[in-house]
C-alpha cells in the first residue's frame, strides 16, 4: 500500500495540495539573486543563499522587509523603504529563474498520481504573477488543476483560506485531501482547514527542523509516498 493513503485509513486522497517552493522547487537560488540585487541597489551587502533560505516561506513582502533588517525579525523596517524595495526585488525576480529546480522525488509522485486521476493544487506564498511562469520553466505546469499564490485571496498560509478555496473547488472534504508542504506555516494551515499534512525534510523552514511541527507523515523524499 502506498504511503499516501496512511492518512486515510488505506483509501487515497480525493485531492492532493502541493506548496511550491521548498517542496516541488529549490528556489532559493533565484530569491537570493533577486535580494541581493535589492540591496546592492541600496549599497548594502548581499545576504546570500543561506540566509535567504532560512527567511523565505511568508511570500515576497516579508522576505524583503527581513532583507533590509537583515534578519528574520523585522519589525522595525518602515513601510515605505520596505515598499520601494519590494518593487526592485519583483523586477529582478521576474528576470532570474535561470537557478530553480525541481527536486528529486517530485515529478515519480506527480505522474503517479496524475495516473491515478487524483486532481492536484499548487498552493504557495508566492505572488501568483510568478507561479505558472515558473511551472511552466520547470516542466510542472501539466500536473495541476488549480493555482493559488500569495496574492490570489487576502489571505495566505499559515491561514487556512486558499486551503479552503481549493478545497471548494474541487468539491472535497477536508478530512479526504491532502496537503504537501515544507514548514511550519504549512502545518498550521493544514491543521486549521482541517487536513492530514505531509512535511518534507528538504525544504524551508526558518532553520528549524519541521519534525518539531508534526506533520502527519515526514519524508526525506516525495517518491517515497509512492
Amino acid at each position: 500500500m502506498s504511503l499516501l493513503c496512511e492518512p486515510f485509513g488505506g483509501a487515497l486522497p480525493q485531492v492532493v495540495l502541493f506548496d511550491l517552493d521548498g517542496t516541488l522547487l529549490d528556489s532559493v537560488p533565484d530569491l537570493a539573486a533577486a535580494v541581493d540585487h535589492l540591496l546592492a541597489l541600496r549599497g548594502r551587502p548581499a545576504a546570500g543563499v543561506e540566509k535567504v533560505r532560512d527567511w523565505v516561506g511568508n511570500g515576497a513582502a516579508v522576505l524583503v522587509a527581513r532583507a533590509l533588517a537583515g534578519n528574520i525579525e523585522h519589525a522595525g523596517v518602515e513601510s515605505p523603504e520596505a515598499k520601494a524595495a519590494l518593487q526592485d526585488f519583483l523586477a529582478a525576480y521576474a528576470d532570474q529563474h535561470e537557478l530553480t529546480r525541481v527536486y528529486p522525488g517530485v515529478t515519480p509522485l506527480l505522474d503517479w498520481l496524475a495516473a491515478r486521476r487524483i486532481p492536484m493544487a499548487v498552493v504557495t506564498n508566492k505572488p501568483e504573477r510568478f507561479v505558472a511562469p515558473l511551472l511552466e520553466q520547470t516542466g510542472l505546469s501539466g500536473y495541476f488543476r488549480w493555482l493559488v499564490g500569495g496574492d490570489t485571496l487576502a489571505q495566505q498560509k499559515p491561514d487556512p483560506a486558499p486551503l479552503r478555496h481549493v478545497l471548494a473547488l474541487a468539491g472535497v472534504e477536508p478530512g479526504r485531501a491532502l496537503f504537501i508542504g515544507d514548514s511550519r506555516n504549512d502545518v498550521l494551515a493544514a491543521r486549521a482547514a482541517g487536513m492530514p499534512v505531509v512535511a518534507v525534510t528538504y525544504g524551508y523552514n526558518h532553520g528549524e527542523p519541521i519534525a518539531a511541527s508534526a506533520p502527519d507523515l515526514l519524508v526525506d523524499s516525495l517518491a517515497a509516498l509512492i
